[in-house]
């Protein structure tokens, strides 16, 4: 039963986007946070991390420290959030190990032409981050 002392809003919930800045600034924070781990954890190196989140190396170098708050594009918080995806199947699929391995492995797939998934991301971009993220979760049978 509800409560009729709380006001109902028929209102559709607004989608959590990237374009208002004021997302962005409130999202930044752990959002970086949560980049450099995954860099960390997949072992990236320096030009790997700066390509995938779409910056030069010298920009990478900048938001490397922890204490360092910046807001982000709507494109770097675009890619955080597809390769936080791809991290979470990852975990789901395989263990630790072997999850975090995955993306710097060889593979024949037709996503990735013999490329490492990270080789493939850097060289498709947000779409192709998009289509690992989306063929991680339908081999997990999350479609």
């Amino acid at each position: 039963m509800l409560n009729p002392s709380v006001v109902q809003d028929d209102r559709p919930a607004r989608l959590q986007g990237f374009s208002a800045e004021t997302d962005r600034t409130r999202l930044s924070r752990t959002a970086l946070k949560a980049y450099r781990r995954l860099a960390e954890q997949w072992d990236l190196t320096g030009q790997q991390a700066a390509a995938l989140l779409g910056v030069s190396m010298s920009t990478w170098e900048r938001l490397k420290p922890e204490t360092v708050e910046k807001t982000l594009t709507q494109d770097q918080m675009t890619r955080i959030s597809a390769l936080t995806g791809i991290y979470k199947a990852l975990h789901l699929l395989f263990a630790d190990q072997m999850a975090d391995r995955w993306l710097q492995l060889e593979n024949t797939g037709p996503l990735f032409d013999r490329l490492t998934p990270v080789a493939a991301m850097i060289e498709g971009g947000i779409p192709h981050m998009l289509e690992v993220r989306r063929y991680l979760d339908a081999v997990r049978g999350g479609l």
